[in-house]
């Protein structure tokens, strides 16, 4: 490991520049933190009293050493004492080659196994999937993936956002413009067809904003008074009351939604051990934050992991 390399070199140019005998604990590198440049930080500190040189002098010393000696190391700069050393691409790349046949390589037996809630995805049901959610769900996936690889145990879930205003406003639009229209009639996916919808009532909502604004509203007055957004609002009303007429388009919609969305995880080859939806936990801490709601969720899916109930 790269590790082991630097720790020789290192231990190697302090005697051979200073005729130290380091111990292994002195010579150990680190990561380089992110802020910096580099990719692994020797502290030079501990050796300053034998080289009798101020920290920024040792450190140079010992970079210039290590570029010289050392192929895979490529630069270095130094913070303060802490020398960062940059290392080749060509030693990451000739590592891989090294390992990729090798099946095993990187799986943590000796390590103690843990239970793993990783949630991602987490859309929400007013418009399609958007390239953020495709990072997200790459890295998901991938998190996933390596912790199983190591031999953890995972439970992969999504929290579904599938209430609130802004899924009124693809509801309200549709009600108002849609005609009836449906994925079967249209030929759009799903998702898209109601993103459709949602950009239409936002398109209307500006309208009606502008106008309320050259009415001689304030902007704040403007957003808050607009005709469409308290239709809206007073839909979300009914939704939270149970109104029947409203839940089943509610129903209809987001099946609509959701259809669009396992179209595009099948695309990416996503799946998930449970998925959840806010519409079912978003009364368990009392409010409707959906941030708060999803944070004290998985808190407690994670303390009951893996029932998944």
């Amino acid at each position: 490991m790269i590790e082991e390399i630097l720790q020789g070199a290192v231990a190697g140019a302090l005697k051979k520049l200073y005729g130290i005998e380091a111990d292994e604990k002195s010579t150990r590198v680190q990561k380089t933190r992110r802020e910096f440049t580099g990719d692994y930080t020797l502290v030079v500190f501990p050796f300053l009293k034998q080289t009798r040189k101020d920290a920024q002098t040792t450190a140079t010393e010992l970079g210039d050493y290590l570029v010289q000696q050392v192929d895979d190391v490529e630069d270095y700069n130094i913070i303060k004492g802490f020398l960062n050393l940059s290392i080749h691409d060509s030693y990451w790349i000739n590592h891989l080659a090294r390992h990729a046949g090798n099946k095993n390589y990187g799986r943590g037996e000796s390590k103690p196994l843990q239970k793993y809630v990783v949630e991602y995805s987490s859309p929400n049901t007013n418009k399609p999937l958007h390239l953020g959610h495709i990072r997200n769900n790459l890295l998901g996936w991938s998190v996933s993936e390596i912790l199983r690889f190591a031999g953890h145990e995972v439970a992969r879930v999504n929290l579904v956002n599938d209430r609130g205003i802004h899924i009124c406003k693809s509801m309200l639009a549709w009600q108002k413009w849609g005609g009836g229209e449906t994925p079967e009639t249209s030929g759009l996916k799903g998702d898209m067809l109601v993103g459709k919808y949602y950009v239409m009532f936002e398109t209307q909502y500006k309208l009606q904003r502008d106008k309320l604004v050259a009415q001689g509203c304030s902007e704040e007055e403007a957003a808050q008074n607009a005709p469409l957004m308290a239709e809206a609002r007073h839909m979300l009303q009914r939704w939270e009351n149970s109104d029947a007429e409203v839940r089943s388009l509610w129903q209809t919609m987001n099946r609509w939604v959701l259809d669009g969305f396992e179209q595009t995880y099948k695309k990416l080859g996503i799946t998930f051990e449970k998925t959840y939806f806010e519409s079912d936990t978003y009364l368990l801490v009392g409010i409707s934050s959906a941030r708060v709601c999803r944070r004290r969720f998985f808190i407690d899916a994670t303390t009951a992991l893996c029932g998944l109930t």
